[in-house]
């Protein structure tokens, strides 16, 4: 060994306890919390103990734009899905009747995840949608009833997720 040895010296360690600034890639996140209570005037949604939900809103509410209302209304989605293959186009739509029925049933529970736009061509489909985790999980509702192959992927600078699924 070369030179003294270095003991432990907890007087000399670096500070733990700082806040870092959370990056957040989503722009239409709340960076605060909204006023409670605050209705949609375009969907009806209420924030009300902390989220978004449906329900009666107070005559006094705040009337501000949901963070959906708000990306459809700047056509900026945060999920996207293509559907392609021979399958899909035979199957059309069984399919497209799976997919707004599975957005149907979580729009009942999560007012911020709904469809925003489909648009068909001939050969493929691509639905968008307000929320990434609704894109997911109707991904995982087509391979789940029809299998076939699944793909995701997030683009970070775009703050959205791809998802292909194809038969």
């Amino acid at each position: 060994m070369t030179g003294p040895r270095k003991r432990f010296d907890p007087a000399h360690q670096p500070r733990r306890d700082s806040m870092f600034e959370e990056h957040v890639h989503d722009p239409y996140r709340a960076r605060g919390k909204w006023p409670e209570p605050t209705v949609c005037p375009e969907c009806g949604a209420v924030f009300h103990q902390g989220r978004w939900q449906w329900g009666e809103a107070a005559r006094d509410a705040e009337r501000h734009l949901c963070p959906a209302c708000q990306r459809m209304r700047d056509q900026v989605p945060a999920g996207e899905l293509t559907l392609s293959g021979a399958f899909f186009v035979a199957h059309r739509p069984e399919i497209l009747n799976l997919v707004r029925n599975t957005e149907t049933a979580t729009r009942t529970e999560h007012p911020l995840e709904r469809i925003m736009a489909i648009e068909e061509s001939e050969d493929r489909t691509v639905i968008t949608f307000t929320d990434k985790h609704l894109a997911h999980g109707v991904g995982e509702a087509l391979r789940h009833a029809y299998q076939g192959e699944m793909d995701s992927h997030y683009t970070d600078e775009d703050a959205l997720l791809r998802v292909s699924w194809s038969r």
